[in-house]
């Protein structure tokens, strides 16, 4: 700070009713109680600032360098020939201060690095102190000046348009100020999306996660929130929330074939929506396991026995195969049954005495290979039999028929 008598300082040598002494000519020491104050040195390396001529002389430059309520100067005469005197009290006001601020970036993105710089000025004097900036009446940070600059940068600031100012504090020797408003816009960031499969190629019934990652788009920068939809052509197969910035699906029902899946982000409050690219997810047909069991074995011939024949999904597959069973005789076809919950039963008596290979064919479905079971040796042994005899008359006569 500092503040200069625009007159310089007069300095008169008087007698006792304030008539100046043209004959004094004594060396003048200037001083203040401001002890920053610059003071000129008119007499060039002589003792005191200036010579008194016929009485009387003024000082070329005098600076104040602090501000307080009054400061003074005071008049001596090097050679104590003349009374020391002080001046009235002299007050010293605060210089004035121009703010301004500009963006380095406006408008922006969500997430994007801004930084608001204050600059500080006034018509002399090094400021110090502090800028506080503020988003409407909301302070932001408080940051100090350097070179009559404070910066402030920031990630943070939400969607929609801010009001943002610089507020100069102010310190001993000036006075606070406050910069017109920066109106930053602050735009959504876009985001990309992107979509992977856990099993590629996968099978009837198989677990497969889908996990969709949304990341925003540079410059942009932050997590986003919200829903992802996910997609099987135009179909809605499920909306998951995100957590820290991706959402997970997982299916065992897709059918068999080719799906074309896409996530679909909804977006939030700071960032636009975007759709992945498609993932070709194929479905092929589960395998199967058949086996084969008889209720008898051996049997014996006439006896009622039933086949029973159980399918099941091969791992990773999963789920209930249905369709037909052919039940086979060696070569023979015996029976052509649908699968129940997993089962087909064939009962019959016809088997003849023998050794006899059954298997069960398991014909599949849209979503099961066939398989054929491993073949049941049944054996058909003779049936028991039991011989009676009976008479027609009885008791006879000797000679009867």
């Amino acid at each position: 700070m500092a503040t200069a008598i625009a007159n310089g300082i007069v300095v008169n040598a008087v007698d006792a009713n304030w008539n100046v002494v043209t004959a004094a000519t004594p060396n003048v020491t200037i001083t203040s109680s401001d002890a920053s104050a610059t003071i000129a040195d008119d007499n060039g390396g002589v003792a005191g600032n200036m010579t008194l001529n016929s009485g009387t002389a003024i000082l070329s430059s005098f600076t104040f360098a602090t501000a307080a309520a009054t400061q003074t100067v005071t008049a001596t005469d090097a050679a104590s020939v003349l009374a020391a005197n002080v001046s009235a009290p002299v007050t010293v006001n605060k210089v004035a201060t121009t703010t301004t601020m500009d963006s380095s970036l406006n408008p922006s993105v969500f997430g994007q690095s801004v930084t608001f710089t204050a600059t500080v000025s006034a018509a002399s004097g090094t400021l110090s102190g502090t800028v506080t900036f503020k988003d409407g009446a909301t302070a932001l940070t408080t940051n100090t000046l350097s070179s009559g600059q404070a910066t402030f940068t920031t990630v943070v600031l939400s969607v929609g348009s801010h009001s943002i100012t610089a507020v100069y504090n102010g310190d001993s020797n000036f006075n606070t100020s406050t910069s017109s408003s920066v109106s930053q816009s602050v735009n959504k960031s876009d985001t990309t999306t992107t979509l992977i499969s856990s099993t590629n190629p996968s099978v009837s019934g198989q677990s497969v996660t889908f996990t969709a990652t949304v990341s925003a788009v540079s410059p942009g920068s932050g997590t986003a929130t919200g829903t992802v939809i996910f997609k099987d052509g135009t179909t809605a197969l499920s909306t998951n929330t995100l957590t820290a910035g991706q959402a997970i699906f997982t299916s065992t029902t897709l059918s068999t074939g080719s799906h074309s899946i896409t996530a679909v982000y909804n977006g939030d409050s700071n960032f636009n929506t975007s759709t992945s690219s498609a993932v070709s997810q194929l479905v092929n047909k589960a395998d199967t396991m058949t086996t084969i069991t008889s209720s008898f074995n051996p049997s014996v011939f006439g006896q009622s026995m039933t086949f029973t024949a159980t399918v099941a999904a091969v791992s990773p597959g999963a789920g209930t195969p249905t369709g037909t069973v052919v039940f086979m005789d060696g070569a023979a076809t015996l029976a052509t049954n649908t699968l129940s919950a997993g089962k087909a039963t064939y009962a019959g008596a016809a088997l003849a005495v023998g050794s006899h290979s059954i298997t069960a064919v398991y014909n599949g479905d849209g979503n099961f290979n066939t398989n054929t079971a491993s073949a049941v040796t049944q054996t058909v042994s003779k049936a028991n039999t039991t011989t009676a005899i009976a008479s027609s008359l009885s008791p006879s006569l000797f000679g009867q028929s």
